[in-house]
């Protein structure tokens, strides 16, 4: 079964807590984009004009947790400028996952560096996953392989934005990285929807990411149970 996981993009608490609640008991895990108006040109949640939103600190602090946790697992997707800086606040937040771009994250090297010197316990507890743009050489993900759980393709190197057209060129990028990697679980996000869908599983897409097709759909559990049946 294909694993489809829901992309909440939001600009406040309220947006994210009432996203979550349309897909909780229905899949397992949810990703949250996390995008700083930097790295990724969007500004969500947490952040805001004034600094960071005040649920996200109590968040971080252990006095609350993200909506929803006691149903609903998440992954964080890091359009962000500091997610190796400030990795130790991420990591806190209690997700189940996390996704580095790497455009953000410097040289590959750098970032495998960083991954191999990373808190073991925290290595054990968290999925790592890389995503990337259409644009980016797909060969810097291959040295990879061995630091990180999954890759996350993006469909279109405008990222942080609803909407938006899968690039075509991601077909054959998910064939490549199949070939290269038959057990590498694969995500798609952005463009997923019921015409690309379809095409990516049968590229090689084990996770379908998508916002827009779920969250204006009519039927966001039949929409979700499609993607599932590829």
């Amino acid at each position: 079964m294909t694993e489809v996981i829901p992309a909440i993009i939001t600009k406040t608490y309220d947006e994210l807590k009432n996203k979550i609640s349309l897909v909780r008991g229905i899949v397992p895990i949810a990703q949250i984009d996390i995008c700083d108006g930097i790295f990724a040109k969007n500004l969500t949640w947490p952040f805001t004009l004034d600094g960071m939103d005040i649920h996200f600190k109590r968040i971080e602090n252990e006095e609350e947790g993200l909506p929803f946790w006691e149903d609903i697992d998440f992954e964080l997707d890091l359009m962000v400028s500091d997610a190796i800086q400030n990795f130790d606040i991420y990591a806190k937040l209690g997700e189940r996952r996390l996704i580095f771009h790497l455009e953000s994250v410097g040289d590959a090297q750098g970032f495998l560096e960083f991954l191999e010197g990373m808190d073991r316990y925290v290595r054990d507890t968290i999925d790592i996953g890389v995503a990337f743009k259409p644009s980016t050489a797909l060969e810097q993900i291959f040295p990879l392989r061995e630091q990180i759980d999954f890759v996350q393709c993006m469909g279109n190197d405008k990222v942080s934005f609803g909407g938006v057209e899968l690039d075509e060129r991601v077909y054959g990028r998910v064939e490549t990285l199949r070939k290269q990697f038959p057990e590498l679980p694969i995500a798609v996000d952005i463009g997923v929807n019921a015409v690309t869908a379809p095409r990516l599983v049968a590229a090689g897409a084990t996770k379908l990411v998508a916002g827009s097709a779920l969250f204006n759909s009519s039927d966001i559990i039949g929409t979700i149970r499609g993607f599932q049946e590829l």
